[in-house]
Formats: C-alpha cells, sequence, structure tokens
C-alpha cells in the first residue's frame, strides 16, 4: 500500500469530512482513510488499482477540489 497526503478545498465540517471519506473507501483498492490536518486527508491505497488521480477524481465527484501535498 501506498501512502498520499491530498489536500481538499472547503472541506471543513466533519460531515464533509465523512461524505469525501466515504467517497474514497468505496474505491476498489483503498486500504484506508484517515483525517489529517483541516482539509486534509492521508490515504492508504494500492497503486496497482489505483492512481492518485484517481483519488482525486472521487473527492472532485463530491464537489470539493483536491490535490496532492
Amino acid at each position: 500500500m501506498n501512502r498520499v497526503l491530498l489536500g481538499v478545498r472547503g472541506m471543513e465540517r466533519p460531515e464533509q469530512v465523512e461524505k469525501v471519506s466515504k467517497a474514497l473507501q468505496r474505491l476498489e483498492g483503498v486500504g484506508g482513510v484517515r483525517p489529517a490536518e483541516v482539509g486534509q486527508l492521508e490515504v492508504a491505497y494500492d497503486p496497482h488499482k489505483l492512481t492518485v488521480m484517481d483519488l482525486i477524481r472521487a473527492v472532485r465527484e463530491q464537489g470539493f477540489l483536491a490535490g496532492m501535498l
């Protein structure tokens, strides 16, 4: 598993963190998601199944902008 720290613009409230985390966890190949600082998520993922861009797309589909930190 690889780990990446994603910055998510506008994700400040607990319900927003939960919404984005659940969307990421539904992806095949994600091993875990945990909040870091405000507006940041640490994601463990299988690089043979997903790319960082796949993770960013999943966040964008929830209505937030994201990027790798």
